[in-house]
């Protein structure tokens, strides 16, 4: 209980007055998320690559990504045909089970449990589930030699790929950046995990719910809450990593659905009001399990 109260709830109340904030003023949400995604974010990237030590362990966590990655999609592949579930429906569990909310809602949680070097292992977490999620989710919805154009194009897009390249530029030659700008870039960066933490809430508060596929809900919310953290487990016990490191990707495994899978649904029409579902669901049933976990964990 006293996990519940030191590390989970702090994050939960900040999504609370996104939520109430959504539910009386209606703000437009696009604006503020253009500018976590443009500003905020490559700023934190920039700061977190122009300053970690690179060695083995992310190599590793690469390693852990795609591991886990090909593990749930098989996880759905089998559950898709076991249960009979047609294409669209099988799209739209993959990406409310294949992506974890490890942004927003995992880095924060990382930070109050494990601290400032946990949070470091977070962020690059993130990156690299942006990176996989911006690419798989555009393939998978596009099927094909198409669909692999249109993804690398949608990486390439992204604001932190290229925070990570400019980070590792100044970081490997001569170039040097000023105090005065460092200090900017990290206050900059620091606007935004409490920004985008407002932000889902205000995401959950825009979810509507009409009629819940509970078969379909519950199955999702089994693999992304239960069966996720379990392959990260065994993953972290097979691959040659630290107990913190373990103990971050494991937490962010065991995440919520991200809430960016709802537009990828709406876009590619991979059932959005089934992934909407899900991830609401997986929202609130989290402030369950993810005290569960952290206990386990310590």
């Amino acid at each position: 209980m006293a996990i519940f109260f030191q590390v989970v709830l702090p994050v939960v109340l900040i999504f609370c007055t996104g939520f109430v904030l959504q539910k009386v003023l209606r703000l437009e949400i696009k604006s503020i998320s253009t500018v976590a995604l443009y500003i905020m974010l490559p700023c934190l990237v920039f700061k977190t690559f122009y300053e970690a030590t690179f060695d083995r362990d992310y190599f590793l966590m690469v390693l852990f990504s795609v591991f886990l990655l090909i593990a749930i999609l098989a996880v759905n592949k089998i559950g898709a045909k076991v249960l009979r579930y047609d294409t669209p429906t099988e799209s739209g569990l993959i990406l409310s089970t294949a992506f974890m909310n490890a942004g927003n809602y995992g880095a924060p949680i990382v930070l109050f449990a494990f601290g400032e070097q946990g949070f470091v292992y977070s962020i690059s977490f993130m990156v690299l589930q942006q990176i996989v999620m911006n690419f798989f989710g555009v393939y998978y919805a596009a099927k094909g030699t198409a669909g692999i154009t249109m993804a690398l194009k949608q990486v390439a897009k992204m604001p932190p790929t290229h925070a990570i390249w400019l980070a590792l530029v100044f970081k490997y030659t001569p170039l040097s950046i000023s105090d005065n700008i460092m200090s900017s870039i990290e206050l900059v960066g620091n606007a935004q995990i409490p920004t985008v933490m407002i932000l889902l809430g205000m995401q959950l508060a825009n979810i509507t719910v009409k009629n819940l596929a509970w078969d379909k809900v519950s199955y999702a919310v089994s693999v992304r809450l239960l069966v996720s953290p379990l392959i990260a487990w065994a993953l972290t016990v097979i691959l040659p990593m630290g107990d913190l490191m373990a103990n971050v990707l494991i937490v962010s495994a065991a995440m919520p659905s991200a809430a960016t899978t709802t537009m990828y649904a709406v876009q590619f029409d991979s059932k959005p009001e089934l992934v909407s579902s899900i991830t609401l669901m997986t929202t609130l049933l989290s402030v369950v399990t993810i005290p569960i976990v952290l206990n386990i964990l310590t």
